[in-house]
């Protein structure tokens, strides 16, 4: 099966490159025109680097007929991609948040269904074991109801690796709406697609390296620590800190937590455990082995299965639309200072 990479930009399509290269089903090909020839980590160069073959526009990966793309680009680029990529005939994973605007997502997920295709938001977290686990003990009824849960991711600042991320005219924003998605969608599947009904968020940028800072004079820059207060219409109250806190000597890039309060008992999951800690003497800083759990494989698996058979792909595009609407309610809260409500689907 063909498949389609388009647009590097992301830190992930590295990570999604490397792993479909080894896979002896997949004819893998790459197109990244918008990067800076001299870039050598994007485009030709990182194709090269990573033995891939490559296309000189999307227009010519798309000409070769993928029957599934993903897409990495810059957020504010996903509409466009996923329009190009569903008029081709091709199932669509697209990398998070699934667009900054509402107006964008609804456009999305209509070109996919006139296609036809899946569309599939790239949230590969709900693949983990740990938290199908979780998730059972909490909807089986033995710890009784579920009363609230504090989210936590973390990370550096993705600027560091791509300055895109500190420029809102292609990210939409900083770390709100970097990171809250990946909470609000483990929420969406705990409470089965229920909606918060307000969203109340605090942020700054006091987190921001400077050489992570875009140009005074050409950008207003982005938030870089955000919590995030969702309330439910049955009473539960979750909080989410999407802030990129981790300095450069943490041991690992970043983090995920849930800890879930219920009736009965206090349940935590945690996505990237270490299997082992220490001290690296020589480098003097902390040393962590993380536990073997390839979330990218699974939610790759799982799409590549959807792509093969027709089936319709999850985490699909209205689950990327409903955590959408949180980013963008907690944005409108930043703006006014009060809780905001989210719209409804």
């Amino acid at each position: 099966m063909k498949v389609a990479v388009l647009s590097l930009a992301h830190v992930h399509a590295a990570t999604y490159l490397q792993l479909l290269r080894e896979r002896p089903d997949i004819e893998l090909i790459a197109a990244d025109p918008d990067a800076d020839p001299a870039d050598p980590t994007r485009g030709q160069a990182l194709a090269d680097e990573l033995g891939v073959s490559y296309r000189p526009s999307y227009e010519a990966a798309l000409a070769e007929q993928p029957r599934a793309v993903i897409i990495t680009s810059e957020n504010t680029r996903h509409r466009h991609l996923v329009e190009q990529a569903a008029a081709a005939g091709a199932h669509v994973l697209c990398e998070k948040p699934l667009a900054t605007t509402e107006a964008d997502a609804l456009a999305m997920i209509e070109a996919c269904e006139k296609a036809r295709v899946s569309l599939m938001t790239a949230y590969p977290v709900r693949f983990h074991p740990a938290f199908a686990a979780l998730r059972h003990s909490l909807t089986d009824g033995s710890l009784g109801r579920l009363l609230s849960v504090h989210g936590v991711n973390n990370s550096s600042p993705p600027a560091l690796e791509r300055s895109w991320f500190a420029d809102p005219g292609l990210s939409g924003g900083g770390a709100v709406m970097d990171h809250t998605v990946h909470i609000a969608d483990l929420l969406d599947m705990l409470l089965e697609g229920e909606q918060p009904t307000h969203v109340y968020a605090v942020a700054n940028d006091r987190l921001s390296p400077a050489d992570a800072d875009p140009d005074p004079e050409s950008a207003e820059g982005v938030e870089t620590a955000g919590l995030i207060t969702l309330t439910y219409p049955r009473g539960l109250v979750a909080t989410i800190d999407c802030s990129w806190s981790h300095p450069a000597t943490h041991p690992t890039w970043g983090g995920l937590t849930l800890t879930c309060v219920t009736e009965r008992a206090l349940a935590e999951f945690d996505a990237f455990p270490p299997l082992l800690t220490g001290h690296n003497t020589p480098q003097a800083t902390p040393r962590w082995e993380p536990a073997a759990t390839d979330l990218d494989t699974a939610m790759l698996n799982s799409f590549l299965t959807a792509a093969r058979t027709g089936q319709r792909a999850h985490p699909d595009g209205q689950a990327g639309l409903r955590t959408l609407r949180i980013v963008l309610a907690a944005y409108e809260s930043l703006i006014t200072g009060q809780p905001a409500t989210v719209t409804a689907a």
